[in-house]
């Protein structure tokens, strides 16, 4: 049977790391410590507002997440050049992967969603940007519940909007807190391990898969 999966967005199909060099005319050297950073922040941003309950969407975490970057490093940053930023963050590149990677997907049969904290629109109009949309049946936002990753609610939410039970859906993520809060909810999942030194948090829930990259997806799931 065909399987369902929901991809992650930011950091399984398009890289936020690459602002590196949007970031290089105000950082320097240290464009690659201020990309992490600013990534880092928006992670924490969206987890802190789930829990406080006082949610604010991802793209409003994303640009106080910029700002607090740019003074840790010192750096001023004028309107203009954090306006210049975000719209540069909404084409972050694919993956040379994944293009390929959803092809094969789709050629075998299974059903393709985008399921990503930025808002649906973004999330949209980014992966259009990025020539990945057409492989996809649409875009599943986590803003319609008002939370984040990694809460439980948003994981059954991709379960119904797929029409299947949670034991039979896939969340792929290169994200190990996703794929934990997919596995803690129910579902089954894959670790996209984009970098070889990355470790898995111990907590005592693995996922369902582990691949180096999506174009070894494919040939892992089962048919």
């Amino acid at each position: 049977m065909p399987q369902a999966i929901g991809l992650d967005v930011y950091g399984t199909l398009v890289d936020p790391l690459q602002m590196e060099e949007h970031l290089r005319p105000l950082a320097g050297e240290r464009a690659t410590e201020l990309a992490a950073l600013w990534r880092e922040k928006q992670l924490e941003y969206a987890f802190r507002r789930g829990l406080m309950r006082r949610y604010e969407d991802f793209g409003v975490c994303t640009g106080q997440a910029l700002e607090f970057a740019a003074r840790s490093f010192g750096i001023r940053l004028p309107e203009p050049e954090r306006r210049r930023l975000l719209e540069a963050y909404g084409s972050l590149p694919p993956f040379p992967d994944v293009a390929p990677a959803l092809s094969e997907l789709g050629e075998r049969g299974h059903r393709l969603w985008a399921f990503s904290n930025g808002l649906e629109s973004a999330a949209r109009g980014l992966l259009e940007r990025a020539g990945l949309l057409g492989h996809l049946e649409g875009v599943i936002s986590v803003d319609d519940l008002r939370t984040f990753k990694p809460a439980p609610e948003v994981y059954l939410y991709l379960a119904r909007r797929l029409e299947r039970k949670p034991e039979e859906v896939w969340l792929v993520s290169s994200n190990p807190f996703d794929v934990i809060g997919a596995k803690a909810a129910g579902l089954r999942a894959a670790w996209v391990r984009r970098d070889p030194e990355a470790v898995f948090d111990p907590w005592g829930i693995d996922p369902d898969l582990a691949v180096p990259g999506l174009h070894d997806l494919a040939a892992k799931l089962p048919d």
